[in-house]
């Protein structure tokens, strides 16, 4: 895959307008009102993984509307105090797995929480709410034309709970819990920073939900693409669509967002292009810093970027 997206140097500057609704933090203000209002119950259920190194706790809290969503606590098995804490959200169409695809942040000394996506493939969490309104394949588009309804704002939901989870667990140290994911998972962690203000690190890789609008103006690849195929087919309601978007975009979740922060992007990424990934790093409010992989794609720096992760916690936790 070319170069396509805007150059380097007009990457480091680019800083479009925010695209955010006035009523943006009341949205969410009421949103996390109504998700507190049932008890979080968490459950930590030992579970044996086969590992001599690691425990393994086969996770649920209650999520969006109290309705269960599933997880995984890894956690180093010599420990004598509590740990600090990655919070863990997973790509598109993905799930939790099972534990041993989970390794990398309890194998360097922290506790580990793993967030199941309500409703996706690779998921064990189910999703009673997907709208029946007219949508395309995925979950880009469902729910899209209210922002009560919109899969993401259920989704969004469970993330602020599992990192309230994580902290209920007394392996764990409630002042020192950091957000990461790749893809979607890098777009949910944005929204973490976004509304938890006391989470002190995010580690967004190539991160998904961001820039909307400009996304699915320049690339055909899907889920962006997912987008652009609806208002393709519905054009009457593209106004609404983005109306919708914005109170789940990136960038301004990123703006409000004071974590230190270590992103990642790939120069030739064609499903989250650079312009969408530094719109969201460029306006992020809290202390940043950016990996650039010249000659890559939506992989990223891959296991490299792994190990700037693991050197970044280390740096961050002490």
């Amino acid at each position: 895959m070319p170069l396509f997206d805007f150059s380097a140097d007009k990457l480091r500057e680019y800083l479009p307008a925010r695209d955010e609704p006035d009523d943006f933090d009341a949205f969410w203000a009421r949103t996390l009102e109504e998700v507190r209002q049932h008890p979080l119950n968490a459950t930590f259920t030992p579970t044996d993984n086969g590992l001599a190194t690691l425990d393994t706790f086969d996770v649920t809290f209650a999520g969006w509307n109290g309705e269960t969503v599933h997880g995984w606590l890894q956690l180093p098995r010599d420990r004598s105090e509590p740990l600090p804490c990655v919070v863990e959200f997973i790509g598109y169409s993905g799930g939790r797995g099972i534990p041993i695809d989970h390794l990398l942040y309890a194998s360097a000394g922290y506790a580990h929480l793993v967030m199941d996506s309500r409703g996706q493939s690779g998921a064990d969490t189910g999703d009673a709410h997907g709208v029946g309104s007219p949508h395309t394949a995925g979950f880009m588009t469902d729910g899209v034309l209210d922002p009560e309804t919109y899969y993401y704002r259920r989704i969004m939901s469970d993330v602020v709970r599992a990192i309230e989870a994580a902290r209920s667990h007394p392996a764990v140290d409630a002042s020192r819990v950091a957000a990461a994911g790749g893809s979607q998972g890098g777009g949910l962690t944005l929204a973490a920073a976004g509304l938890v203000p006391d989470l002190v690190g995010a580690l967004p890789d190539v991160p998904f939900l961001c820039h909307y609008r400009r996304a699915s103006e320049i690339t055909s690849k899907n889920p962006y693409g997912e987008i652009a195929a609806f208002c393709n087919k519905r054009p009457e309601h593209v106004d609404t669509v983005f109306k919708t978007l914005a109170y789940f975009d990136g960038v301004n979740f990123a703006a409000r967002a004071s974590a230190n922060a270590l992103f990642s992007v790939g120069m030739m990424d064609d499903v989250c292009p650079p312009s969408t990934v530094y719109a969201a790093y460029n306006h992020y409010a809290g202390a940043k810093e950016i990996t650039v992989w010249p000659y890559n794609g939506h992989e990223g720096g891959s296991h490299l970027q792994a190990k700037a992760r693991v050197e970044f916690l280390h740096k961050l936790f002490g």
